[in-house]
């Protein structure tokens, strides 16, 4: 290839010979879900949009705050003044970047009754959720769909990354087999910076290009960073011999026929209540019953409800996001006295 016949939007990365011109269209008839738009989500979706990817899908449950800017590359103050969701956020600033590219903004969370249609007719996935119920789930329904898909956390000044392709590597679970009995330590506790999150996220998002151009040579092995330490680190990981989910097709977690589902979010003192069936809510007549009883404010988007030390976050489909305690039980309690769905 000619250096100097190579010119427009994409030509430095054309000029990349892994990619080239073959690979820069078929990253332009792609599609890409990821999966959270907080600190690995936006970055994710910042390259990937730049790298000329056909379709990327954002699929975010949450609103725009200011303790996010510290690491989520994609929003601003005005952002989180006005509680975006940061799907509409983010898509409102990457059209912006690339009027090429389409960009779909999904205000949902993933859950086993919905999280197969989120996912259907993807190329990839980009996991940048933040909890490990999600990810059990994500990966029962990328094995069952057969989408690869890229696994990445990060906390503290470390991160890790695995790079899951259903038949041919290690699933998630062969990472981790079970939910620990004890809560892992997270973002609240250890905190994290934002350029181990910046690290985790390009990594990904090379191992999504690498896979939507053929170009990935699946290994099973798991990318450990520390920022702080200066430590890059690979490690093999073996594929379980009566694993239940790659082996067995024992899809427990996308199976499940819980009336709710309930995760604590990472660093935010705040729990998550989603029914297993979406509802459609009178907004403004919910607002107007709730303001008898405290502070009630609709964007348009959600309605953020104050009580006795609580902040809950509604969403027009029923969810809601309970902030002032991580315990489920309270959640739950103060979900049923105030939505009552």
């Amino acid at each position: 290839m000619e250096l100097t016949k190579v010119s427009g939007r994409y030509s430095r990365q054309e000029l990349f010979e892994p990619i080239g011109r073959e690979g820069q269209e078929k990253l332009g008839r792609s599609t890409v879900v990821i999966l959270g738009c907080g600190a690995l989500g936006t970055v994710a979706a910042d390259r990937l949009v730049r790298a000329g990817v056909g379709t990327v899908r954002i699929v975010d449950r949450d609103f725009v705050e200011l303790d996010n800017l510290q690491r989520q590359s994609l929003f601003n103050e005005e952002h989180a003044l006005k509680r975006l969701p940061k799907a509409v956020a983010a898509e409102s600033v990457l059209k912006s970047v690339n009027s090429e590219v389409s960009i779909q903004a999904d205000i949902c969370d993933v859950a086993p009754a919905n999280i197969e249609d989120v996912l259907r007719g993807c190329d990839a996935v980009v996991d940048a959720t933040d909890n490990l119920e999600t990810r059990f789930l994500l990966n029962d329904a990328c094995l069952k769909l057969g989408i690869p898909w890229v696994h990445g956390a990060a906390v503290g000044s470390c991160g890790q990354v695995m790079t899951i392709f259903p038949g041919k590597t290690a699933c998630y679970r062969c990472l981790v087999p079970e939910s620990p009995s004890e809560p892992l330590q997270g973002c609240d506790v250890l905190g994290v910076l934002n350029m181990v999150t910046g690290v985790i996220a390009d990594i990904q998002s090379a191992e999504a290009v690498k896979l939507l151009t053929g170009k990935l040579n699946p290994d099973s092995t798991v990318v450990f960073i520390d920022v702080w330490e200066n430590e890059f680190e690979r490690f093999a990981i073996d594929r379980v011999a009566d694993c239940p989910a790659c082996v067995r097709g024992e899809y427990t977690f996308l199976n499940s026929k819980a009336v709710s589902w309930s995760t604590s979010l990472c660093g935010r003192n705040a729990v998550q209540i989603s029914p297993a069936l979406e509802a459609t809510l009178d907004m403004k007549g919910l607002a107007a019953s709730l303001s008898r009883l405290g502070h009630a404010e609709d964007n348009g988007y959600l309605l953020v409800f104050n009580i006795d030390g609580y902040e809950i976050t509604i969403f027009p489909t029923g969810r809601a996001i309970i902030k002032g305690t991580t315990d489920k039980t309270i959640a739950r309690s103060l979900y049923s006295r105030y939505i009552g769905y």
